[in-house]
């Protein structure tokens, strides 16, 4: 699945009901042969900014765990530095392209809140984070292809 590819997948499986971090690391474990019933699971928690407490955007996070399904170690003699090198030039492009990695940042609300959750579907908000979506898991897949 070439990055294109990615960045689609992430935004239809968002569009079809999963949220920001489950589509975009399922996207990307998809494109490299990385297949379980534990995905998209283990990214629920990190959606809506980390369970609606204001923290990192899910679909950053979704991104940051694909990446590490990756590149990232199967034990302690291995080196962490290629899965720290493209979690960081993930985190600054996207804080550079969107001004913040925090999702209450990103969205304007806190979702934590009665009034955040219903300013986020009066303003139609999700389509900001399919916006966020595609382009996070767009960006791992740029820097997972080099």
């Amino acid at each position: 699945m070439n990055t294109k590819n990615i960045k689609e997948y992430a935004e239809k499986s968002y569009s079809d009901g999963l949220y920001c971090a489950e589509s975009v690391v399922l996207s990307i474990t998809k494109s490299h042969g990385i297949e379980s019933d534990l995905l998209p699971k283990i990214a629920s928690a990190f959606c809506s900014g980390m369970s609606r407490t204001c923290s990192t955007c899910g679909a950053l996070t979704g991104a940051v765990l694909g990446i590490s399904a990756v590149l990232g170690r199967s034990g302690p003699e291995e080196s962490v530095n290629d899965v720290y090198d493209a979690t960081s030039t993930l985190v600054d492009q996207f804080e550079k392209e969107f001004g913040s990695k925090n999702c209450h940042e990103l969205l304007g609300c806190d979702l934590g809140t009665p009034e955040g959750q219903a300013h986020f579907k009066n303003n139609k908000l999700n389509n900001q984070c399919r916006r966020y979506t595609s382009r996070a898991a767009e960006l791992a897949g740029n820097i997972l292809s080099h």
